[in-house]
């Protein structure tokens, strides 16, 4: 299982971070665009994506790994 993608603000644009690296994987001028990215990255890593609203509050999670306890719904 790979690292976590963080979806978080970035000065007036998003980035995707890797959990627990200082440096953005990806920074883009939309939440949308850093979603689809990240949501790309953990797929391919079988890891989760937690996404953080403007105020730097978790406003999402998904899961990519191997949940023991899957969400019957999809949010992503």
């Amino acid at each position: 299982m790979g690292k976590n993608q963080w979806v978080v603000k970035h000065g007036d644009k998003w980035a995707v971070k890797g959990e627990g690296n200082k440096r953005a994987t990806k920074v883009t001028d939309t939440q949308k665009e850093a979603i689809d990215v990240a949501k790309g990255i953990a797929q391919n890593q079988k890891s989760e994506l937690i996404i953080q609203g403007r105020d730097g509050k978790i406003r999402s999670k998904d899961s990519y790994g191997n949940d023991p306890c899957p969400p019957k719904d999809k949010e992503h």
